[in-house]
């Protein structure tokens, strides 16, 4: 459920909800400690002390007329690296793209006016997911940039984008990582930190406040997806008039069926 995303997860009534909920992920997450270990479970090879003002689903958005984007969990260790954790449910197939456009996003807000690109800190962007973004069958890929001809050169900006699969029987990474995204996928664990995490879930349910905001943030996803539907209509409409006035008709059936090509048209008539 993310108001700001370009599809929204499937309703799951309040008393329902689990941990894969990025909702529900986002609130459990402002208790520090518990998004400290996930961190370290996730990157071990780092030393995280602790986690410096953890903030959920934070608004980013570069100006009026930018695309917006509401972040699950946005935090920076003691050493300044920052991290954005999302939870991520349905596979809208953009997954690799939408990491481009956070990265700048993020970028935006560490680096003010007048200050040097120097001062960029190391970032890591990490979606934990249901589901296999690449097909390969792994638990964990992550992508840093580095030079295609050698492959022992690194670009060095510091940026690093992880993609968890919960739906993965590889053994391919650390016990401790696995029995998190087995939770994840629904799965119970006698780990102490996965029982941290479900009392946390089964306290956050009691919670009024986060229950009034999950429903209102609910509702107002419903009434953009509506809207939307409505926009759709009324560019149809007026591409469909358009054909016709320019004596193309024939046209019309298969703008309804082939997406490309409607959306060719909008452009060409600058519907768009």
């Amino acid at each position: 459920m993310k108001e700001y995303k370009d599809q929204i997860e499937p309703y799951v009534p309040w008393e329902e909800l689990e941990i894969c909920n990025d909702f529900l992920f986002g609130k459990i997450m402002q208790e520090a400690e518990l998004c400290r270990e996930l961190l370290q479970r996730i990157l071990p090879e780092l030393e995280i002390d602790h986690i410096e003002y953890p903030e959920l689903q934070k608004t980013i958005k570069a100006d009026v007329d930018a695309k917006s984007v509401r972040l699950d969990v946005y935090v920076r260790d003691d050493k300044n690296t920052v991290y954005d954790i999302e939870m991520q449910v349905v596979n809208t197939g953009e997954l690799p793209k939408r990491t481009r456009f956070y990265q700048g996003m993020l970028d935006l807000q560490l680096l003010d006016k007048g200050q040097t690109y120097k001062r960029l800190k190391p970032s890591y962007i990490i979606f934990i997911c249901l589901f296999d973004t690449f097909g390969k069958g792994r638990h964990i890929y992550t992508f840093e940039n580095i030079c295609r001809e050698d492959h022992d050169i690194s670009l060095g900006d510091e940026t690093t984008k992880i993609f968890l699969n919960a739906d993965s029987s590889m053994e391919d990474v650390s016990s401790e990582l696995r029995v998190f995204l087995d939770y994840v996928a629904g799965r119970k664990s006698e780990d102490d930190f996965i029982k941290k995490l479900e009392a946390a879930v089964k306290e956050a349910r009691k919670n009024r406040e986060w229950r009034h905001e999950y429903m209102t943030l609910l509702m107002r996803d419903q009434e953009n997806i509506e809207k939307g539907k409505r926009e759709g209509e009324e560019q149809m409409l007026d591409l469909i008039q358009k054909l016709i006035n320019d004596e193309r008709s024939d046209e019309i059936s298969r703008i309804k069926e082939d997406k490309g090509y409607r959306q060719k048209l909008y452009r060409e008539y600058g519907i768009l």
